[in-house]
């Protein structure tokens, strides 16, 4: 399944949500619409129609802003179409999955000599994560969204998913999650994260230290750790084991921007009374 492709599948998957997340003010009950529109066939593998009561809303996710015909004049197309057929106001939204400098994923407006018509944009790479980390239908997106640490917000993504209480929809997410995180991701890393068994003695891990156990935290962590790097030297497990909670709760956020154990043993070595 392509990136555009998977964000079509949520979007009709759980509508309510996208609708709540793009018409805050606007949408009350929302059923995906399935329309065959004059002319042409519409990109289905890209394109979502939502209708609430008094309106369609038109979601397109877009993995690289270069297409054909172009993504204004393809908006102008769809819009022009969507309103003589169902002749009620209707709000478009161009989403971009990945990061991009171009032209095309800042323009909001399609405009000719005589002819101007506007559009929303909405660029994930500068999006508040938290949105997305608290609503399931919306977490797969979580790891294309704005953050000063990649690893430590697919952590979070990562835990979250685990919360999830029904099975079905966890792997569902767990599934989609995977498929966005690899466009900002390597393919070891999303695997160290997002394995079903790893995260969920992530949350357990952040039970325990909320708990204040430090043994049980050390052991879940030890774990951790070893999955990460492999064998580690137990002279520097060993440092790790005597760690009170609060310096295993840093480590445990600390250690998610970690490549090597050899980082692991600097960042031991800058922490007070543990040489």
């Amino acid at each position: 399944m392509s990136y555009d492709n998977t964000a079509k599948y949520l979007a009709e998957l759980y509508p309510a949500e996208f609708a709540k997340w793009l018409l805050p003010d606007k949408a009350t009950e929302v059923t995906v619409l399935k329309t065959e529109l004059s002319i042409e066939p519409i990109r289905a593998d890209y394109v979502t129609f939502l209708q609430t009561s008094s309106r369609i809303l038109h979601i397109e996710f877009q993995t690289l802003p270069k297409s054909n015909p172009p993504i204004p004049l393809r908006v102008l197309d769809y819009y022009v179409r969507l309103k003589r057929q169902y002749n009620i106001p209707v709000t478009q939204v161009v989403i971009f999955l990945q990061q991009s400098s171009d032209p095309i994923a800042f323009t909001e407006e399609y405009t000719d000599e005589f002819t101007s018509h506007r559009y929303q944009v909405i660029r994930l790479w500068e999006q508040d994560s938290a949105l997305f980390l608290d609503n399931p239908a919306l977490l797969p997106l979580a790891p294309l969204t704005r953050t000063d640490s990649p690893a430590t917000l697919l952590s979070q993504v990562a835990q979250n998913i685990a919360k999830i209480p029904d099975r079905d929809e966890r792997q569902n997410i767990a599934g989609c999650t995977e498929i966005f995180a690899g466009l900002r991701f390597e393919k070891d890393l999303i695997r160290q994260f997002l394995r079903e068994d790893i995260m969920q003695e992530s949350v357990i891990y952040q039970d325990i230290l909320q708990k204040g156990e430090q043994r049980e935290a050390f052991r879940f962590l030890n774990r951790l750790l070893s999955r990460r790097f492999g064998e580690i030297e137990p002279s520097i497990i060993e440092r790790v084991r005597v760690l009170p909670v609060d310096q295993l709760e840093a480590l445990g956020e600390a250690f998610l921007d970690f490549v090597s154990a050899d980082e692991l043993l600097n960042w031991l070595d800058q922490q007070p009374n543990n040489h």
